[in-house]
């Protein structure tokens, strides 16, 4: 019996010593102790990858950054081609609140080393590319951050282990070592050119490989091809050496303060528009390029043409890349050596507007995920749709569609608020990646989501602290909100910052905590101030009325009111409908915008934030002196939660002049600043009664029913 028992043990152990060793075969660096196997992997070590580092880091996590290049950062040392951010760095706010700073400051990264932020690298409002390249080396030296460089890695598989419990991904270099890690983030950025092949687009230049010398457009008649900030930064930087400048792009132009989107056409770069409109030769028009074919003549001018039959220009397509015909058979076809096209041989009228020929014509069509990292056959990571193509498709929670335990931070998780928020651009993604690291750290670890438990007598200041200060849901509205689980009968809260609102049905699996009522803080623009054409100067733009705060158009805060979690099918429905943030609440409070965006003013925004609290808690968020909690401590069987919290405790605030010894009010103040003091509290009294220190002994409560003003 004990020799079968010894025989089963051993059975036992030389399959798992088996198993392991298979393992370890087909999964370079599995084995612990490796130094190749790591528990997180990020590839890119940009911005996105180095603000994910340093969030493990601080954790103490087993994690590597890889890096391709030799240095942390290496896309800004070519891009922007012109060498000038458009992310501003407002240095003063005259404030000295870091978090509120951090509202203005969209280049530095999030961590506790003071001397980390860009304010200190540059003066400049848009600060020089190179001084940000400076920045972020410092970024990962000071903060230690375990980064590998010079490892271009590629050839990304997953492994499935555990039967589909445990995922582990293995990966190359360029030098052919293996690398394995239990999670995978990817934080390459949108970084690889997007070229479109078209009829004639090996006689462009492309954003890429452009010159930057002016001299060698001088006297030239130029064509951009795009229109977004790439485009207009290049014809600002060319202008004026340039006989004129023609752009044209595929759809119309959006201005960045029409749409309130930073990733839409700045002002810092539209130049272009003003000489067009001004009438100075330049302009801009609509027109995709998949329709269009440029054909180089003999004298090396370029033209343009739109062949009016597509069937032909895509059979022409087929030729030229089977190689059945060359560019100059097209250029004979068309007869181009002609002073102008003729654009009769094309069905176009004779004052086609792009008729003239031109001397360069330059690609600015913009950068797209390079997918080409993966091994497609185990490692199926699929492109957004639509618009949102050049982005990877990913859930809520940041993690790949079709590959679990691969999650993407950085642009790269643009896609959840393409158009809508600050998802792809450094201001918004350092806060979407600490929101990535919380949702890992209770996933992986059992570590909740950061969150401060109060009184719920302290929940109104806690509020107002956040909407005026908080940078996080400032910078990525409508897509970051504060979460206020009401717990203990609604005698506490417990504070959520900065939580994925599209994940809000999930709230107890993401956090670790159980919700049922709960508070959600968002701030939202108006629901239709913002858009293409839109007059967003209009006269009457702004509301300053409380009771019209719904018709608010400019960022202001937004509180919802839910008495349970919306269920998912709630969640996905209100994803059809861009301009909706959450399901329907219960109850729903908007505070009236304002124009120096500080929403603490007693009476506009205080007073009735507190009595939408109140109504949705039913309680008296009020706090009182000693002597009203006395008396309605014998008038009321249930105080409000200040008397129970603090004086029915033993807690007692005594009067200010009680605090001088035994001075009456008359002789601390004075008599005539007493009667002042007397006659601004009773005004406050008028504004704001205090019904409930009248005895109502016809409720088992406090009587909210006298409140018909709430």
């Amino acid at each position: 019996m004990v020799l079968v028992l010894y025989a089963n043990m051993y059975s036992f152990v030389f399959l798992q010593l088996l198993t392991l060793y298979v393992l370890s075969c087909s999964v370079p660096g599995f084995l612990a102790g490796n130094d190749n196997s790591k528990d997180y992997c990020i590839i890119g070590a940009g911005p996105g990858g180095l603000q994910m580092g340093y969030f493990l880091e601080r954790a103490k996590r087993d994690y590597v950054i890889f890096e391709r290049a030799n240095t942390s950062g290496a896309f800004f040392i070519r891009y922007p081609r012109h060498r000038k951010l458009i992310s501003i760095n407002k240095r003063h706010t005259g404030k000295t609140n870091k978090e509120f700073n951090l509202r203005h400051d969209w280049n530095s990264l999030l961590s506790d080393d003071e001397s980390l932020q860009m304010r200190h690298y540059s003066k400049e409002f848009f600060p020089p590319a190179d001084d940000y390249v400076r920045y972020l080396r410092d970024y990962a030296k000071n903060l230690e951050l375990n980064i590998q460089y010079n490892t271009n890695i590629g050839n990304i598989q997953q492994v499935e282990t555990d039967g589909n419990v445990t995922h582990h991904f293995t990966m190359d270099d360029q030098s052919g070592n293996g690398y394995t890690c239990r999670y995978l983030i990817i934080c390459t950025g949108i970084s690889t050119p997007n070229d479109p092949d078209f009829l004639g687009s090996e006689h462009t230049d492309s954003y890429d490989d452009m010159s930057l010398d002016t001299d060698d457009y001088e006297g030239q008649s130029v064509l951009i091809l795009g229109r977004g900030n790439s485009a207009f930064e290049t014809a600002d930087h060319i202008v004026g050496s340039t006989n004129l400048i023609h752009m044209i792009s595929r759809s119309r132009l959006r201005l960045a303060w029409e749409t309130h989107y930073v990733g839409d056409l700045r002002a810092i770069n539209n130049g272009l528009l003003d000489t067009y409109m001004l009438k100075s030769l330049d302009g801009q028009l609509e027109g995709d390029v998949a329709d269009m074919m440029i054909i180089k003549r003999s004298d090396g001018k370029l033209v343009l043409g739109v062949p009016y039959d597509r069937d032909a220009l895509s059979e022409l397509h087929r030729d030229l890349k089977n190689g059945n015909i060359s560019s100059v058979n097209i250029s004979e076809r068309f007869n181009v050596d002609e002073m102008t096209v003729d654009t009769l041989d094309f069905g176009l009228p004779d004052n086609f507007a792009l008729r003239d020929p031109y001397d360069r014509i330059i690609r600015c069509l913009g950068f797209k995920f390079d997918f080409d990292i993966f091994n497609r056959k185990s490692c199926n990571v699929t492109a957004g749709q639509g618009r949102k193509k050049k982005f990877p498709a990913i859930k809520a929670n940041y993690e790949s569609l079709k590959v679990p335990g691969l999650f993407f931070a950085g642009t790269n998780t643009h896609s959840l608020d393409f158009r809508k928020s600050a998802g792809g651009f450094i201001h918004g993604f350092r806060y979407t990646a600490r929101a990535l690291h919380n949702i890992l750290e209770w996933r992986n670890h059992q570590v909740p989501w950061p969150s401060v438990r109060q009184p719920i007598t302290e929940l109104l200041n806690h509020i107002i602290k956040r909407i005026n200060e908080a940078s996080g849901t400032y910078q990525m509205f409508g897509v970051l909100g504060d979460v206020i689980i009401l717990a203990n009968d609604d005698t506490e809260y417990i504070y959520l910052e900065e939580y994925p609102l599209k994940m809000l049905h999930a709230i107890p699996g993401i956090t670790g905590y159980s919700a049922n009522r709960i508070l959600v803080v968002s701030l939202e623009y108006g629901y239709d101030f913002s858009g293409p054409g839109k007059d967003v100067f209009r006269r009457n733009r702004a509301i300053g009325e409380p009771s019209e705060a719904h018709l608010s158009n400019f960022l202001h805060p937004v509180i919802y009111f839910y008495k349970e979690l919306p269920s998912i099918e709630a969640m996905r429905l209100i994803a059809k409908h861009p301009g909706a943030v959450l399901p329907e609440p219960v109850k729903v409070h908007h505070m009236v915008e304002d124009f120096l965006t500080d929403f603490s003013a007693p009476v506009s925004h205080v007073l009735v934030l507190r009595r939408f609290l109140e109504s949705c808690i039913e309680q008296d968020l009020r706090n009182f002196f000693d002597n009203q909690c006395f008396w309605m401590a014998l008038t009321h069987s249930s105080p409000p939660e200040s008397c129970k919290t603090f004086f029915l405790k033993g807690q007692r605030l005594p009067p200010y002049f009680e605090l001088q010894g035994s001075l009456t009010r008359e002789q601390y103040f004075g008599e005539e600043e007493t009667i002042k003091r007397e006659m601004e509290a009773q005004r406050h009294r008028e504004a704001d009664p205090i019904d409930e220190l009248k005895p109502d002994v016809r409720n088992v409560g406090f009587g909210f029913e006298e409140h018909s003003e709430l």
